[in-house]
């Protein structure tokens, strides 16, 4: 199904009020690929979108906007774990109940994180002590030019920090169409952040992991279909050693946290939060009065309101602590995506 001159205000948790040139709606591959096939006839520009919730329109898209619909949840089993095959249209959150009404716990401390299945191994979505990458089995994805599927194994995806090879290899011209889950049957609980430290992970269960997750991120965090967001909009920051050490010298109750390769992450939220910036407002932007790594539309803020914001922030964190930090949110021009930290630099 395709629309023209279609406001995309709905289509972004962000809720910038813009539009594109066209949106088509793919419930299935091939639709998905005739969708592709008719924009690139018209020459173009296409930005495949799931469920809009880590992108910011700066301004009008002069393109074809392609929703992947593509939905259905798999399941088979062996001794050791759940294998679930998901369409990549399926929205998140949605999948994450699903697999704790049937018993298959694993994504629970990733709930309530917006947006669709296809998106999730992009971003490599992260919360509380679990990232994509660590419940990941495999990534179908197709070549929008010649139609080949192609299925990328966990150790072909190139796991980071926010990262993966789709935002690399596989940017342009590639559709995921689904993706594989691993959950092991011997349960583990993750437990290392916020409320979840106080529960026992001897008798702890998968549901009570869900609820104080929830309860967590309806705590802190805005609800985007109320209030425009698109939930954290820096990456932490993965700084090295000497200078998290600085840091912590002149603030040691800094929240930090050792990584494999002896850098450290620092928490972008504390940073900002430290530059006394929570509620400060630009235009019809804000920073959040409850969680500082969120900025929201209050309403009426357009691309470059949001943008003007993040380039406040970004300076003056950099300013009190050497720490520039780049945006996690996808910034999308007129023809499709641009440099987010070249944008707000």
């Amino acid at each position: 199904m395709m629309m023209d001159g279609m406001s995309v205000k709905q289509l972004n948790t962000f809720a910038i009020d813009t539009t594109a040139q066209q949106i088509a709606i793919a419930h299935n591959e091939d639709e998905l690929m005739a969708a592709w096939q008719a924009a690139k006839a018209c020459l173009q520009p296409i930005l495949l979108l799931g469920g809009g919730s880590n992108v910011l329109f700066l301004d009008r898209f002069a393109g074809t906007v392609l929703l992947n619909r593509i939905a259905g949840i798999e399941i088979h089993e062996d001794n050791h774990a759940w294998h679930l095959h998901v369409g990549a249209g399926e929205e998140w959150h949605n999948l994450v109940c699903f697999a704790l009404e049937q018993g298959m716990p694993g994504l629970e401390n990733l709930a309530l994180i917006p947006g669709r299945v296809g998106s999730a191994p992009i971003q490599n979505i992260g919360a509380y002590g679990v990232e994509v990458e660590t419940v990941c089995e495999y990534v179908d994805l197709i070549n929008m030019n010649d139609g080949k599927k192609t299925r990328l194994s966990k150790d072909r995806c190139c796991f980071g920090y926010r990262d993966s090879i789709f935002k690399h290899h596989y940017r342009d011209g590639y559709a995921i169409v689904a993706v594989g889950f691993l959950l092991a049957k011997k349960w583990q609980p993750v437990l290392t952040y916020g409320d979840l430290k106080r529960l026992d992970c001897d008798t702890v269960t998968p549901r009570q992991v869900f609820d104080t997750v929830c309860t967590m991120r309806r705590e802190k965090l805005p609800d985007p279909t109320i209030t425009g967001n698109a939930g954290s909009f820096f990456k932490n920051p993965v700084v090295n050693a000497d200078t998290a050490a600085d840091i912590l010298r002149h603030h040691p109750q800094a929240p930090h946290y050792p990584q494999p390769d002896g850098q450290i992450k620092l928490a972008a939220g504390w940073l900002i939060d430290q530059c006394h910036l929570k509620g400060y407002r630009h235009g019809g932007a804000a920073v959040h009065e409850k969680q500082a790594l969120v900025l929201i539309n209050q309403g009426n803020a357009t691309g470059a309101d949001i943008v003007a914001l993040a380039r406040h922030i970004r300076q003056c964190v950099a300013e009190k602590f050497a720490v520039w930090l780049e945006p996690e949110v996808r910034f999308i021009g007129t023809k499709g995506e641009v440099d987010a930290v070249g944008v707000i630099s």
